[in-house]
């Protein structure tokens, strides 16, 4: 972490860690052309010229700097009263104030945690997210990949969702790029080999009886044909020019993945921290398009988290990792249905931290291997001290602040059960680990 105090913040962020080559994502402020450092606030009020730098980094990467500068390679200590004044500026003050209870308890001197606390009590929060970093080239480029129409294989895992599925499919009819396969899984019960009959698509069905979603991914990525490969989920809506627009992406940043983003509603607007381009801090295999060539070099989807949460999120860290650029493309847009019933719901995993019955393990088991597999118990026990009372309150009400607090206090009384539920993840995970990653490669 560029500043220490994130780590409480952020514990299990992909750029809190180096890549493969030690280095992390952030820019050295040193090596930028002075245009660049345009698009920063610089805060010239820190103690130390280290801490000023590192913010002016930070911000750069969260408005979207896509660049090829060199990287910072280690990181320095930084005064704890920059610690504070940096996360002033980005964070609520309610977790500002959680950073410190943390500190405290954790026998850090109080006289210092409270006087760098003190002393940034007047730092407004900054709105540096109003002005991300514009590519006006991106309207005009023209581009030379989706010139030589490369062959896309699209990857749609289906589990009884053929009312969906029709629209799915019927939205690839109507796409203005059409050298493209799709290669659908399908482990519906029953089986209906009839439905895919009307479909004017260059398409493959393969019938999977084990209800697995990513070995599902595995067989249709080992047959596709394509050089790139979209993956998509059987609950979606696109526009036509959806594959253009992941390709397009590719070719302007040169980038290795183009990650689509997703909306809930008819009508709704691209959120607001996904609304510009930038390096993506995740993967979502239900709107990405990937090279072939990055399963190559990093292996498969691990089938540690069959019937449970983030295999994408752990293969997105493993691209990261490997020094592949995945860019946020908020022109790859879809229509995120999120249906009640059928896949991962058939197989009784909705929420990564809410639970369906009392006696569950919370987390799911498959979130605390990757925590803890790539960043380590210490940081894994930090997501759950920050994750876990804010999922107390049900998933309908993720967004609504007021209730997520009373989550938070209701937790509290609570804390004998859900002690029980974490300690419960917490040995599920244990044995994950001890068996280890469940990787193919393609071959």
């Amino acid at each position: 972490m560029l500043f220490k105090l994130l780590t409480y913040l952020q514990p299990t962020h992909y750029f809190g860690l180096p890549r493969q080559n030690g280095s992390f994502v952030f820019p050295d402020v040193s090596t930028l052309p002075p245009g660049d450092l345009n698009y920063a606030l610089i805060d010239k009020d820190y103690c130390s010229e280290i801490a000023k730098n590192y913010d002016v980094s930070w911000q750069l990467i969260q408005k979207g700097y896509i660049g090829q500068e060199q990287t910072i390679n280690t990181i320095e200590a930084i005064p704890i009263q920059d610690q504070y004044r940096f996360i002033r500026k980005y964070f609520h003050t309610a977790w500002v104030a959680y950073v410190l209870a943390l500190r405290l308890l954790s026998f850090n001197n109080p006289f210092r945690e409270l006087q760098a606390y003190y002393s940034s009590r007047y730092i407004k929060r900054s709105r540096y997210l109003e002005t991300p970093i514009p590519y006006p080239n991106w309207n005009g480029f023209q581009s030379k990949l989706l010139e030589s129409k490369p062959k896309i294989s699209i990857i749609i895992p289906t589990l009884n969702r053929y009312n969906y599925l029709q629209d799915v499919l019927t939205d690839l009819e109507h796409q203005d790029y059409t050298h493209f396969e799709v290669i659908v899984v399908d482990q519906s019960e029953p089986y209906e080999a009839s439905f895919y009959s009307s479909f004017k698509l260059d398409m493959r069905v393969y019938r999977q009886k084990e209800k697995a979603l990513w070995l599902a991914r595995n067989t249709a990525v080992k047959a596709a044909q394509g050089d790139y490969l979209l993956f998509f989920d059987d609950d979606s809506r696109v526009e036509p020019n959806w594959i253009s627009m992941h390709l397009k992406c590719l070719d302007f940043f040169k980038a290795d993945v183009s990650s689509g983003v997703s909306i809930s509603k008819i009508g709704d607007k691209v959120p607001k921290n996904y609304s510009f381009f930038r390096i993506s801090d995740q993967l979502d295999t239900g709107n990405a398009l990937v090279k072939r060539a990055v399963f190559e070099q990093v292996g498969l989807f691990d089938r540690q988290f069959e019937k449970q949460r983030m295999g994408d999120g752990e293969f997105g860290l493993r691209v990261f990792l490997h020094g592949f650029l995945n860019v946020s493309n908020p022109y790859a847009k879809r229509l995120h249905l999120k249906v009640g019933s059928g896949g991962l719901r058939d197989m009784g995993s909705w929420d990564a931290f809410r639970t369906q019955k009392w006696n569950a393990p919370r987390p799911i088991p498959s979130v605390l291997y990757f925590f803890r597999r790539y960043f380590g118990n210490q940081r894994a026990k930090l997501a759950l001290l920050r994750l876990v009372p804010l999922s107390i309150m049900p998933y309908r009400f993720k967004k609504n602040k007021p209730l997520l607090v009373l989550g938070a206090l209701i937790s509290i009384v609570l804390l004998p059960l859900v002690l029980f539920q974490v300690i419960k993840s917490w040995r599920l995970s244990t044995c994950k680990l001890k068996q280890g990653p469940l990787i193919d490669t393609l071959k």
